[in-house]
């Protein structure tokens, strides 16, 4: 199958797509996260995901990068603890950009490493994914099988950026 993986960084980037292709899968990248603050931090990630697309292969795009469209969607959510609905508004905001790209593609299935962090409910982000994308979109827990792990072990022998929050403004917050 042809999958259109979306892209949160680097580190996620290496153990999804490894797993993808070890599965036979023909992928490509779509990173997508106007979540990611400030813009220098965004360059960084975009720059490792490039990076991990070159070593293994894949071809990588980037859809614009819009943070206000972003604040719009979830400025009235910035109290909300880490995990909480801003999440959800943001997983569901990435991931319908995402579909919109793979409509517009020759792919038949789309995924995201989103699933890989030990951080993100996985149940969560599938059935924002399937309620996106429906049958088209290739659920998966890349966190299971050890998939953070490699993640990082891979980005270790890249020598891969690794950020230390998830992108948001509001995570990086020190209750």
């Amino acid at each position: 199958m042809k999958v259109l993986l979306h892209v949160c960084c680097g580190v996620c980037a290496a153990g999804a797509a490894e797993r993808l292709i070890s599965e036979g899968h023909e992928i490509k990248g779509f990173f997508y996260n106007p979540n990611i603050h400030p813009q220098d931090e965004y360059e960084k990630r975009l720059e490792a995901a490039c990076k991990v697309a070159e070593e293994m292969g894949f071809p990588l795009v980037a859809g614009l990068y819009m943070p206000e469209r972003w604040f719009a969607l979830t400025q009235s959510l910035k109290d909300e603890p880490e995990g909480g609905r801003r999440c959800e508004i943001c997983f569901r905001h990435r991931l319908e950009v995402t579909y919109q790209y793979l409509q517009d593609s020759d792919y038949d299935l789309f995924t995201t490493t989103l699933t890989i962090s030990p951080h993100k409910s996985a149940t969560v982000v599938n059935r924002i994914g399937r309620e996106t994308g429906g049958d088209r979109f290739l659920e998966r827990d890349f966190k299971k099988k050890a998939g953070f792990q490699r993640a990082t072990q891979l980005a270790n022998e890249m020598a891969i950026y690794r950020q230390n929050y998830c992108g948001c403004v509001y995570s990086m917050r020190t209750d």
